[in-house]
């Protein structure tokens, strides 16, 4: 049996190609945590991302031996925002709000993850952050996306072409959390190779 793989099955999210494209996200669940400040040093950030892997690898046994289906991790994801979005072009790390999150299937239900929950926090060692963490729908609807291969810090001048020229030309204007999706694991994958979806809820100007 072939595991579910979202990023497989799901091309048109998580695989984009290099121009500008919009498209229409259905509702889709997620673990996820909330957080404040630098990703590069906060410590509430690498506390969110160890707890989500924890909470999504549980979960993916707790189906597995619940429905018999299995699936693979699907890839860490995060919602940005800032009282002021300029931060985001200028990389003022400290200013950013963050939501880590990590997809998961459509038949883990609450229950599934309460008992993965449960589990996870009997382990030795179990990241405290698990206790912030939540299951939840997040519905973005149409949204422009595109594929960014280089270091995170070098998505400033994407980000400024998106608002600056892409959406205003194209009659749109920006409705939601800015997102990203890291396809690469940042352990292994050269800063220069690593390849990042970068996605933008939108819609008509007024």
């Amino acid at each position: 049996m072939q595991a579910y793989d979202l990023k497989r099955e799901r091309r048109d999210l998580y695989a984009p190609g290099r121009e500008f494209a919009v498209v229409d996200v259905p509702e889709m669940a997620f673990l996820m945590v909330d957080g404040h400040g630098d990703p590069n040093t906060a410590p509430a950030y690498r506390a969110a991302v160890e707890a989500l892997y924890t909470a999504a690898y549980a979960a993916r046994a707790v189906a597995k031996a619940a429905l018999g289906r299995v699936h693979v991790v699907a890839p860490l994801e995060g919602l940005w925002t800032a009282a002021d979005l300029a931060v985001f072009r200028t990389r003022d790390k400290s200013a950013w709000n963050w939501t880590m999150m990590i997809a998961q299937p459509d038949w883990l239900t609450p229950e599934m993850v309460d008992e993965a929950l449960t589990a996870a926090r009997r382990k030795k060692g179990a990241p405290a952050a698990l206790d912030l963490l939540r299951f939840e729908r997040y519905a973005e609807d149409r949204s422009v996306q595109v594929l960014h291969v280089g270091p995170y810090d070098d998505e400033g001048p994407t980000l400024a072409r998106l608002h600056d020229e892409y959406l205003p030309e194209n009659g749109l204007v920006p409705t939601g959390r800015h997102h990203e999706i890291y396809l690469s694991d940042p352990r292994r994958i050269e800063p220069a190779s690593r390849r990042t979806v970068l996605r933008q809820p939108v819609a008509p100007a007024a």
